[in-house]
């Protein structure tokens, strides 16, 4: 078990802002003290994810996930508290002892788990693939074809590219000799074409490797494709598609991944827009060219897993599809994706003469091609009018009706006064119409949507009605929410952040106890934390709590705002509640206390006095019950 020293852990901890690490992953909005975003654990369709950058916690309203800035990267990442202390340190820029790094990085806790046996196998495969590319003369001509079409020696080492050699059972003889991997998996990983003698032979024989990475940077699957002057498509049995992906394993789901979405990540933040690409080489010639934050769909029909990743980095995408036939239909069904996530800013780059990014940087250089990136994006509008006409002949009368009546549909969309005037113009001057007669078929559609949206909203309401009826149903039969229980939040609240509110704890005359079991644990935790380290250090504290439900509930507590300052009284107010000693309980205790003795010493008048107050108490008391 790594164990990092706990004054480095604290001066990570205190170097590190919460919101610049969350920001590495989902889109941070500032709304007041917090910021808020969907949160990335769960489906949100509402933004009830919240980071306090003082407090330097997060808190997810709906699924009840909480904590500091290491528990953050522990659920986001899935990995261990030494490796969230590492990866912080990185983010934050913190040198570390590189044995502390090196001990880590082989001292995973969940080295025996499936999921990491079957990614040793990937990462060996990488090696062999990437060492056959590189080193032998098997893969000479691959390494010669990616340096004739332009990839740079340090770009097939930065993408770790490969080539799988002609013999079908290399793989398998090559990862026969590796003793650190579990041989029972091999047939699980899809490396190997299924055959009925169950011989694994290499799926990806005789092709140009790409390594396929998840948004950690894990290697979970491959793609292969075939290249100029290779003769291995005759070969009996070989598949002779362009490209072989490896079919779907319990690591590789082809719907949530992105290629290069890894390494793309921090340049999306840090541009805030993504360049979505058609293929593999399209990403990589275009990061050689200096645009680092491209991605690519596994295959062009983009999933909402895909845009769900998309829209934690940015919301603004620019599609860079191949400007032949293909690829603007390709471009069309990416921007009916992307409509339905109404808070993307879409743009297009439409490429001409029918190239695609690769054709375009050689024929014209790399300046040349990001300038073409920056300076020559399409509207989404712009690119679906010119997308419409394809297939017309504008010079029939029925057609270009047609043709008018389809912008005019799409154009309801367009939300800038500006932006429509402009294509109204465009309009009238190319198909010789009048401004105001065009304005008025627009204003139909416009009628006919709102009546469709009237419709639908109605529907909406009628549908929110009948769960709000669901919900009231349900709420009747549970529990509210006690003002023992609110008070119990509120003393631990005050309890993590100031030390006399533990003094006073322990300093009452009987034990206290707190009624509900979680809040106790949490007390019996923050006992045993502060006596072990004699200080008041909330994220400090966070790290202590191992249980993922403790940490929930001691976040939620955390993230009360109960004000700087302590109010006179207010802890003794939370004691009496919690102990069921309210004020007007404990004074009539105090009466009848002071009855007794009045009787005792036979003070005839302090004991009518007495009397006339304890009924007074016992009413309000009664009155108070009933509330």
């Amino acid at each position: 078990m790594v164990r990092i020293p706990e004054e480095t852990v604290t001066q990570i901890r205190e170097k590190s802002d919460i919101v610049n690490v969350v920001s590495q992953y989902v889109q941070l909005k500032k709304s007041g003290q917090n910021h808020f975003a969907h949160c990335p654990f769960h489906e949100d369709k509402t933004p009830s994810f919240s980071v306090n950058e003082k407090k330097q916690i997060f808190h997810c309203f709906s699924c009840g996930r909480g904590g500091n800035v290491f528990s953050f990267l522990q659920e986001m990442e899935g990995i261990s508290f030494p490796e969230a202390v590492i990866k912080s340190a990185e983010i934050a820029d913190v040198p570390l002892d590189q044995e502390i790094i090196d001990q880590t990085n082989h001292s995973r806790p969940s080295e025996n788990s499936r999921f990491s046996k079957l990614l040793a196998i990937n990462e060996k495969t990488k090696e062999f693939y990437h060492h056959i590319l590189i080193n032998t003369k098997v893969g000479e001509a691959a390494y010669l074809y990616l340096l004739d079409r332009g990839v740079k020696k340090e770009t097939i080492e930065e993408f770790k590219l490969g080539f799988s050699p002609p013999q079908r059972n290399a793989l398998k003889l090559y990862l026969d000799n590796q003793e650190d991997i579990d041989h029972t998996l091999l047939s699980e990983t899809g490396l190997f074409s299924d055959r009925d003698d169950n011989q694994l032979l290499d799926r990806f024989s005789s092709r140009i490797i790409f390594p396929i990475t998840d948004h950690r940077g894990h290697t979970v699957a491959f793609s292969g494709r075939i290249f100029e002057g290779d003769n291995s498509e005759t070969t009996p049995g070989f598949h002779s598609a362009k490209y072989v992906n490896s079919p779907e394993t319990d690591l590789f789901n082809k719907r949530k991944v992105l290629f290069n979405y890894d390494k793309a990540r921090p340049n999306i933040r840090r541009e805030g827009e993504v360049y979505l690409f058609e293929g593999f080489m399209d990403v990589i010639s275009s990061w050689q060219a200096g645009i680092k934050n491209g991605i690519a769909s596994m295959g062009t029909s983009l999933t909402q897993e895909q845009i769900k990743q998309m829209d934690r980095v940015t919301d603004k995408v620019i599609i860079a599809y191949d400007g032949d036939p293909a690829g603007l239909e390709a471009t069309k069904r990416a921007t009916e994706y992307f409509i339905e996530q109404t808070h993307f800013s879409i743009e297009i780059t439409s490429f001409p003469e029918k190239l695609d990014p690769d054709d375009y940087i050689k024929s014209r250089g790399k300046e040349a091609y990001k300038d073409f990136l920056l300076h020559g994006r399409d509207t989404l509008m712009s690119f679906l009018m010119k997308y419409y006409r394809n297939g017309k002949n504008l010079k029939n009368e029925s057609e270009r009706i047609s043709y008018i009546e389809q912008v005019l549909k799409e154009m309801t969309t367009v939300n800038s006064p500006v932006e429509r005037e402009l294509y109204f113009k465009q309009l009238a001057e190319e198909f010789k119409v009048t401004q105001d007669t065009l304005k008025e078929q627009f204003q139909q559609h416009v009628f006919e949507n709102q009546k469709t949206r009237t419709k639908e909203l109605q529907q909406q309401k009628t549908d929110r009605r009948n769960e709000a009826y669901s919900v009231q149903v349900t709420r009747q039969n549970r529990p509210k929410k006690s003002s023992v229980e609110q008070a119990e939040k509120m003393l631990l609240n005050r309890l993590f952040y100031h030390d006399e509110v533990w003094y006073t704890l322990q300093n009452l005359s009987s034990e206290f106890i707190f009624p509900h079991e979680h809040y106790q644990i949490l007390y019996l935790l923050y006992e045993s934390y502060f006596r072990d380290k004699g200080e008041n250090n909330v994220e400090a504290f966070l790290d202590f709590i191992k249980d993922p439900e403790h940490k929930k509930k001691a976040t939620e507590i955390l993230w009360m705002d109960l004000g700087e300052d302590l109010v006179n009284g207010e802890i003794e107010d939370y004691i009496d509640v919690i102990t069921n000693r309210s004020p007007a309980e404990a004074k009539l205790k105090a009466k009848r206390a002071e009855l007794k003795e009045a009787e005792r010493i036979g003070d005839k008048e302090k004991q009518q006095f007495l009397t006339i107050e304890i009924i007074n108490l016992n009413r309000q008391l009664k009155a108070a019950k009933e509330a």
